[in-house]
């Protein structure tokens, strides 16, 4: 099976794509999505998507793809894997206590970890954060081997302050293993941050992801989004066959990022990364209609 890593490819054929074990047309380039991107006037950005089922990886601007940045608030997924793993969150429902200090109405209540998840409450985390502590998270950083697994100096920070940084190649190949049960969490640990991270559902798509915001160097802001997508088809199975749903799930995995001057706020641009990921998974085929 061709199972493309693209950072390793790099590494191992010095930023060529000789591909040992796959063909060429495994890896395409498609320079018309930064179309879409510049359409928004958009002109720092990456995508880049893995087409399971065809075994076929589709990105956008390969050097971006490649270049490490601060995760923000995507890494939640990465939290409340560890948080849930260790029991210091038993499930999802753990709520924790709004500490009274306003800064955002959709942050300033009590809630559980589905909520905060949904809505990126960082103060939530950042109390989860404060009961995993430095050594376990240090732990499955390095077991996991997410990005530069570096914390820095502040265990509720280093995932905001530039401290731990990953590539959005990376963050496919950690979504992939998700997907998969393939990370050194249990199922019922990554089944519940999968569940977590369902954002849209039809009787045909389902999309799964999480977001996130960043201040980064030279006064931008960064917006990433990650996860997958699952084409639902009805199927007439074989009677031989294991699969007695009648469905099959053809996953698609992605992760985008982009950044725009911090001083521009003539759009919002957190709606506007759903919006491009919409338009890329369509115009790839992927995200199909009713």
């Amino acid at each position: 099976m061709c199972d493309v890593r693209i950072g390793t490819l790099l590494v191992l054929t010095g930023s060529l794509f000789i591909l040992s074990s796959c063909k060429d047309s495994h890896v395409r380039e498609h320079k018309e999505w930064g179309d879409v991107f510049a359409s928004y006037g958009i002109k720092d950005a990456c995508m880049i998507f893995r087409d399971h089922a065809h075994e076929q990886i589709h990105l956008y601007n390969r050097p971006r793809c490649l270049q490490r940045f601060t995760p923000a608030s995507t890494f939640k997924i990465f939290n409340a894997l560890v948080a849930l793993e260790l029991g210091v969150a038993h499930d999802e429902s753990l709520v924790i206590p709004w500490d009274k200090i306003p800064r955002r109405p959709e942050w300033d209540k009590d809630m559980n970890m589905r909520e905060a998840f949904r809505v990126s409450n960082l103060p939530y985390f950042q109390e989860i954060a404060r009961r995993v502590g430095r050594q376990n998270y240090q732990h499955y950083l390095d077991t996991v081997k997410y990005g530069n697994m570096k914390m820095g100096d502040s265990v509720k920070t280093f995932w905001i302050d530039n401290s731990l940084q990953i590539s959005a190649d990376e963050q496919l190949g950690f979504i992939k293993k998700l997907y998969f049960d393939e990370l050194p969490f249990l199922t019922r640990t990554q089944s519940m941050v999968k569940s977590m991270m369902l954002r849209e559902d039809s009787n045909m798509n389902r999309i799964y992801y999480k977001t996130g915001t960043a201040d980064i160097q030279n006064n931008k802001e960064l917006y990433w989004v990650v996860g997958y997508m699952e084409h639902v088809m009805a199927v007439k199975e074989d009677p031989k066959s294991m699969n007695k749903s009648g469905v099959r799930n053809y996953p698609y995995f992605f992760a985008m990022n982009f950044e725009v001057p911090r001083s521009d706020t003539s759009q919002k641009w957190g709606d506007i990364r759903i919006s491009i990921l919409h338009q890329i998974l369509q115009s790839y085929g992927a995200l199909r209609d009713e």
